[in-house]
């Protein structure tokens, strides 16, 4: 039982689980390509900036002709920094053959030797990678600078730091947020939806399978006492075919929890109606409660109108009512018949539920199933085109009216 509730608690919540792997799965994604394409971007700008420096004639004399440091600082710092802010750079350095910086954002490091390893790219070399450097951490292309006789004069190193490409990604981030929120907002909305009707879908399952269960066991218990029904109806048949009236009597009167009362009120009444409200009489006896009778038929009752009879009277008796009245009229080929009593009464919580198969306010101590009386009774009144009206003041009373049978 545990295992199965555990496992529809997993059920109802993969969707959302789902919703959010997946949502969450598409951002790490979304964020992972757009970091590797803002730093293939930066890649692909500082390297195109190092290319351009490094092929200007102006970059190519002052390193081929460097008599004088201070002289190439004064006529390529300049140039380095307007093109620092034209290109969106944070740095540009020009770098001589002998790894003196020639340019540089910070005045006190020009001249100096670069902090990094230049021996690749004196070497006639591209490099395009990420480096600590004197301003931080920083994406740099170096890109050599090729003099008029095919030889390496010196080069252009240009960098932008590591910190403004995280910012990128965070903005990045930002723009998508919104999307990320929308789509998670409609995963959820389909999801809860989805679990609902799954929760809506298993608990009609469940009550499907207990009424089932219900059912079963009451048709069980209806063939076992069908059976042993059966077999004292041939023995009464047999007795009364053999002219054995007193014997078949007895046995009866042996075989039921009840002795039938014969009541003179019912005197002149036709046939089954006289023993079926001599039956209720003596049964309604057994449990306390008697039974007042209040009867004018033309016709006798057929076995519809005594399944009626029997199931109301006998609810209001094992409901605990002390007395039990039962009014039954014909008029224009119509049964009109009231079953009151003066018991607790029918709770108003319950009374739209008494009709439905199953439902019973009363204990089940032997476990075949309650609950089916009234629904016969419904049944049966709609079969013959009746109705039947139920309301409660002082007590249960049940009026309903049902065609004749022909």
């Amino acid at each position: 039982m545990v295992r199965g509730r555990l496992a529809r608690l997993v059920l109802l919540a993969l969707p959302t689980l789902l919703v959010l792997v997946c949502v969450g799965g598409t951002t790490a994604i979304a964020m992972s390509v757009q970091r590797d394409g803002i730093r293939a971007a930066t890649a692909e700008r500082v390297t195109e900036v190092s290319s351009e420096l490094a092929g200007l004639d102006q970059v190519r004399d002052a390193l081929e002709d460097l008599d004088s440091l201070e002289r190439a600082i004064a006529e390529l710092q300049p140039l380095a920094s307007l093109v620092e802010r034209a290109a969106g750079v944070d740095y540009v350095v020009v770098i001589a053959p002998d790894e003196r910086r020639v340019t540089h954002p910070t005045p006190t490091e020009r001249g100096r030797p670069v902090s990094t390893d230049a021996t690749g790219v004196l070497a006639g070399e591209t490099v395009v990678n990420t480096m600590d450097g004197t301003i931080g951490r920083t994406l740099r292309a170096k890109v050599p600078v090729i003099g008029t006789d095919g030889s390496v004069v010196g080069a252009v190193s240009t960098g932008i730091l590591e910190r403004r490409m995280t910012q990128d990604v965070e903005q990045a981030l930002w723009r998508l947020l919104p999307w990320d929120i929308g789509a998670l907002v409609l995963g959820m909305a389909a999801s809860t939806a989805l679990t609902t009707a799954m929760h809506r879908r298993i608990r009609l399952h469940d009550e499907a399978a207990r009424e089932l269960e219900h059912a079963e066991a009451t048709a069980a218990a209806l063939r076992e006492q069908s059976h042993e029904f059966d077999t004292r109806l041939h023995v009464v048949r047999g007795l009364v075919a053999n002219d054995d009236r007193a014997e078949a009597l007895d046995y009866i009167d042996a075989s039921s929890r009840v002795t039938t009362l014969a009541d003179p009120a019912l005197r002149g009444a036709p046939p089954l109606l006289r023993a079926t409200l001599e039956a209720l009489t003596a049964e309604l006896a057994a449990l306390g409660t008697r039974l007042e009778l209040d009867v004018e038929l033309t016709h006798d009752a057929d076995d519809q109108l005594v399944l009626v009879l029997a199931n109301l009277c006998r609810n209001a008796g094992e409901a605990g009512a002390h007395t039990v009245r039962c009014e039954l009229r014909e008029r224009d080929g119509r049964f009109f018949g009231v079953i009151s009593d003066d018991g607790p009464g029918i709770p108003a919580a319950h009374a739209a539920q008494i009709f439905a198969r199953g439902f019973s306010t009363k204990p089940d101590p032997s476990g075949a199933g309650r609950g089916v009386g009234l629904d016969l009774v419904r049944r049966t009144l709609a079969e013959r085109g009746g109705s039947i009206e139920v309301s409660s003041a002082g007590g249960a009373r049940f009026a309903f009216d049902m065609e004749v049978s022909r």
